[in-house]
């Protein structure tokens, strides 16, 4: 998963709705962690600004 800086507010909605707890929330980074997420796309789908997409 990606993230386009350019449109992330960093509210961290995704944070909260990863079934694996990879993502994080660091001061104005949103992080994800490579080996635990599966790439189910919900964070994708409840992100409000569309930053996030498929790599």
């Amino acid at each position: 998963m990606k993230v386009d800086k350019t449109k992330c507010m960093y509210c961290g909605s995704c944070v909260g709705t990863c079934p694996k707890n990879a993502i994080f929330l660091e001061e104005t980074n949103i992080v994800f962690n490579r080996e635990l997420c599966i790439e189910c796309g919900v964070c994708e789908k409840v992100c409000p600004v569309g930053a996030i997409t498929a790599e």
